[in-house]
């Protein structure tokens, strides 16, 4: 940054939470391209680490097992928005872990405290390595991971919003039966007893139900142009 640049252009770590299909990611990655910030997924690190564990064959029904292990995998995220990357011992695993057998095992292997303290530890190191700020998003970023983030948000949207969306993601899925999972797994990462999906008690709450992806991410940009303003 060169002398003299505007106050504007102060480095911002922003927080991003919500449930599946609240447009986070697509959100997140938009907004931080737009502003020049750099972008992270957690939850493909969790994806990634569960991923690992079904590779090498953990039994993911032990705590104690997962617990074990839980520091052996290398995870390593690219934070570019428009190229976002993610590593497991150098193997690229960013269509490995969307699968349905990651995605219906990934709350469980998130529920091991070791884990969450694992990629916790990850994730704050790459926040704090961000010279021109970050957009972080996930479950528990705002209450957990970086709960003095200078912008907290919290994205939400109806069930049937967010299945909706979600079903077109996976392209000619049930809705009703992706409904069903999206509500389960807010069940289980609601209920967890480490960092559960919460929203912070500072977090700005924006419903995406009735809004578009364009009209979310503008909505983001402005908050973050006015915390980088100092309003």
């Amino acid at each position: 940054m060169e002398n003299g640049a505007a106050p504007t252009a102060q480095p911002v770590i922003v927080a991003i939470d919500g449930p599946s299909g609240t447009g986070k990611s697509s959100t997140s990655k938009a907004v931080a391209a737009q502003l020049g910030l750099s972008y992270l997924d957690t939850g493909a690190q969790y994806r990634a680490i569960t991923w690992w564990m079904v590779t090498n064959g953990i039994d993911l029904t032990d705590p104690t097992a997962i617990a074990a292990v839980a520091g052996k995998p290398e995870i390593v995220s690219g934070t570019d928005p428009l190229a976002p990357t993610i590593t497991v011992d150098g193997y690229d695993v960013a269509g490995p872990i969307r699968t349905q057998e990651v995605t219906s095992k990934v709350s469980a292997v998130s529920a091991v405290p070791e884990v969450r303290t694992r990629i916790t530890e990850l994730q704050r190191s790459i926040a704090a390595g961000a010279e021109d700020g970050i957009v972080v998003e996930g479950r528990d970023i705002g209450t957990t991971v970086l709960p003095d983030a200078d912008l907290k948000i919290f994205l939400t949207a109806s069930p049937e919003a967010r299945a909706a969306r979600r079903s077109g993601e996976l392209k000619g899925s049930d809705v009703a039966a992706t409904r069903a999972a999206l509500i389960q797994r807010d069940a289980a990462d609601s209920s967890r007893k480490t960092s559960p999906l919460a929203k912070a008690g500072d977090a700005v709450e924006v419903d995406t139900t009735e809004l578009t992806l364009a009209q979310v991410i503008e909505c983001v940009v402005t908050l973050v142009e006015e915390k980088r303003a100092g309003k």
